[in-house]
């Protein structure tokens, strides 16, 4: 049936696209259906990998908006036709970017467009994660109030912190400019080299040791990748403050969650505050879950009508721009 489809696109003049979800923004899709033939992927809640492999085939763009890897039988069956991919995600590490390259497939993500929704979740577990937030509730639901105990539900300050940010793209350099209001001491930021924009935050560029040994606040916006891969392991939770909040807006695959689990259970670090982890959904036994100094979010940190709807919009400006020839406004 999508060959033809397919065939029937291109007698009609129309290239074929493929939309991996149902919930991509209208004006994503408006988009999209001015120049070419849209086929959406309509299986709720979310298609599956085997749904979508049944109509990617013959395909001249696919839209994708799916954790399903991108690999090579995907490729294949996609087929030759296959110009572009453009991910709705500022992360890609569940794309197989070699094989597209190796292909001549055109590929483009959604950074900077989320910096902002996803700074502020950033934030928001700094605070939540700090002021004892997930503890605090559970005291209520449970009737145990203690409030007349001067020394009850004691929290950690952001005024006067030092915040160490792993990464200083777009992500990290829009959570220092919404730190800066808090009165922090000072912003330190590790990575492969130093950042010009770093001069506009004040911020310092230090070691991965250095950052972990000094910080108060340890927030994880790098990409997820070999190198990054269970980065934050026991070695270093042990180099961190006993004071420390650890907070990952990045991937999950970058915390090795037994050794955080550890960690937070026998007091290596003070909290915390993940929207992002490993597995997604995280399994309701998970160990995580019995941690009352665990502050967790279901992944949503680019979840605003706002936000969506520009990424949604500018994966299907990637499409547009490479069927075009013109160049993709966010390449990869």
């Amino acid at each position: 049936m999508n060959r033809a489809l397919h065939e029937t696109c291109h007698r009609m003049g129309k290239l074929r696209i493929l939309v991996t979800n149902p919930e991509v923004h209208q004006k994503a899709i408006e988009l999209l259906q001015e120049r070419y033939e849209v086929d959406i992927c309509t299986e709720l809640p979310y298609p599956t990998r085997e749904q979508i492999l049944q109509r990617i085939s013959g395909t001249d763009g696919v839209l994708w908006c799916s954790k399903v890897k991108v690999d090579s039988e995907m490729l294949d069956k996609a087929g030759p036709t296959l110009k572009v991919l453009a991910t709705m995600s500022a992360g890609y590490d569940h794309i197989d970017v070699e094989e597209l390259k190796a292909r001549g497939i055109k590929f483009g993500n959604t950074p900077y467009v989320l910096s902002a929704a996803v700074a502020e979740v950033a934030v928001l577990l700094c605070l939540a994660t700090a002021r004892r937030l997930h503890e605090g509730r559970l005291k209520i639901e449970t009737n145990n109030w203690e409030s007349y105990r001067p020394q009850w539900l004691m929290g950690q300050d952001i005024q006067g912190s030092t915040v160490g940010i792993v990464g200083f793209g777009g992500i990290g350099q829009a959570i220092a400019k919404r730190l800066i209001p808090f009165e922090v001491k000072q912003i330190i930021y590790s990575g492969h080299s130093p950042k010009p924009q770093a001069k506009e935050f004040g911020a310092v560029f230090v070691s991965f040791d250095e950052l972990l040994r000094h910080s108060d606040f340890v927030i994880i916006v790098c990409p997820l990748n070999e190198e990054t891969k269970g980065m934050f392991n026991e070695e270093a939770f042990n180099k961190m403050k006993p004071n420390a909040i650890l907070v990952n807006v990045a991937r999950g695959g970058i915390v090795d969650q037994p050794a955080l689990y550890e960690a937070l259970k026998q007091g290596k670090i003070f909290g915390a505050g993940l929207d992002v982890m490993i597995p997604e959904p995280l399994p309701t036994d998970s160990p995580l879950l019995s941690l009352p100094n665990c502050v967790l979010l279901p992944h949503v940190g680019s979840a605003t009508v706002k936000t969506r709807t520009a990424m949604a919009v500018l994966a299907a400006e990637n499409i547009i721009a490479a069927l075009e020839g013109k160049p993709m406004p966010a390449p990869v």
